[in-house]
Order: C-alpha cells, then structure tokens, then sequence
C-alpha cells in the first residue's frame, strides 16, 4: 500500500513562511495530478493547489500570488512553498495524488500536517 508522507508543518507568525513537501513510499505510475489540500476547524477540505503531470498548475483564489506549488513525477515528491502566510491559512494541510489507469482512478492522501500562523 503506497504511502503519502508528508513535513514541514508547524507554527509560524504571520507575514511567515513554510514549505511542505510529500514524498511517497513508493512509484507510483500514471499520476494525473499531484496537489495539497486543507482542512480548518469546522470548516470543509477545500483544495489549495494542484499541479498536474503536464505541469498545469491551478490556486485557489486565496493563496495565489503567496504559496507555490511544485512537483517531481519522477521523484512522486509535490512542494508546496507558502510565502506571506496569514492566520487564516491554519489548518492541516493533506497531500494529495490522483492516479489513472484505463479503466480507473485512485486517489491517496497523505496523513496530513498542521500549519498554524499566530497573528
């Protein structure tokens, strides 16, 4: 069973930064995509940033212009940089890879790794 493992969390002020990285345990083939989400107290999962295998990269609106996401296919690594953090990026923040085959799709998510940013 492939494993998402994933580092760098922790606290920061804000105005700070932070970079996660993800790391499987093992190849994964036939990745179509390679993200990070976040989860915040009481709040839904919502997607932060998504690289794809073609190297497309997508933000949610909150975030663009301060975190960066990057990724290694080769590696299956996916970074995820966080410049000009505010408080209200605090959640635990979960890596995410979508495989495809022919006939199907699989999603692995990673532990998740918190971020608080004090103010």
């Amino acid at each position: 069973q492939v494993q998402l493992v994933e580092s760098g969390g922790g606290l920061v002020q804000a105005g700070g930064s932070l970079r996660l990285s993800c790391a499987a345990s093992a190849s994964i083939s036939g990745i179509n995509s390679m993200g990070w989400y976040r989860q915040a107290p009481g709040k839904q999962r919502e997607l932060v940033a998504a690289i794809t295998s073609g190297g497309d990269t997508n933000y949610t609106d909150s975030v663009k212009g301060r975190f960066t996401i990057s990724g290694d296919n080769a590696k299956n690594t996916v970074y995820l940089q966080m410049n000009s953090l505010r408080p209200e990026d605090t959640a635990v923040y979960y890596c995410h890879v979508y495989q495809t085959g022919r006939y199907y799709g699989r999603h692995y998510w990673g532990q998740g790794t918190q971020v608080t940013v004090s103010s």
